[in-house]
């Protein structure tokens, strides 16, 4: 009798692995912008892809005091602006700052839920989602960050809060008057 109802389970389980809605692996970058890429690497990448307005090296800059490099550019369509954050030449965190006027939070919250299940954290500002290689998030107002979960996590460890890319970009910007 038990032998039976062990055959009935695990045919059960496999249908429920197939059925639509079961979350996905958490992504780890986005068209072609994968976390740990090379810097080159992304700016072929930017180049490419219409999405995206890269002009090249007027839109990387190198931070003061540190080994981290940000690549800032435009968007087209969806994307209003995106940075692209590098530590040793490796991509670390990437952050898209979506169009409102043409994509709705509910909705993108709504397609990510689908596709990658239930939330770890969910607060009135931030959902995240969370694999052992990365930390994903859809911020409100409308951005989506991919960020490199061990350096996360280290600097979360040293004290130092993570610094938003798009403030030190407005932090270079005051700098210059």
């Amino acid at each position: 009798m038990e032998r039976r109802h062990q055959a009935v389970c695990i045919p059960f389980f496999l249908l429920l692995l197939l059925l639509p809605g079961r979350a996905q692996g958490l992504p780890a970058g986005f068209r072609g912008l994968s976390l740990g890429m090379a810097i080159e690497e992304a700016k072929q990448t930017l180049r490419g892809d219409p999405l995206f307005s890269y002009r090249g090296d007027p839109d990387v800059s190198f931070l003061p005091h540190s080994a981290e490099t940000l690549i800032e550019c435009g968007g087209n369509s969806y994307v209003k602006r995106a940075y692209l954050q590098f530590q040793d030449g490796k991509l670390l965190s990437l952050i898209l700052v979506l169009q409102e006027q043409k994509l709705d939070h509910f909705t993108l919250f709504t397609a990510l839920q689908r596709k990658y299940g239930e939330p770890e954290s969910l607060t009135p500002r931030e959902t995240v989602w969370q694999s052992e290689q990365v930390r994903f998030s859809l911020e409100k107002p409308l951005t989506v960050k991919y960020l490199e979960k061990k350096a996360f996590e280290a600097a979360k460890a040293e004290g130092a809060p993570a610094k938003d890319p798009s403030e030190m970009a407005r932090e270079r910007f005051v700098e210059q008057f």
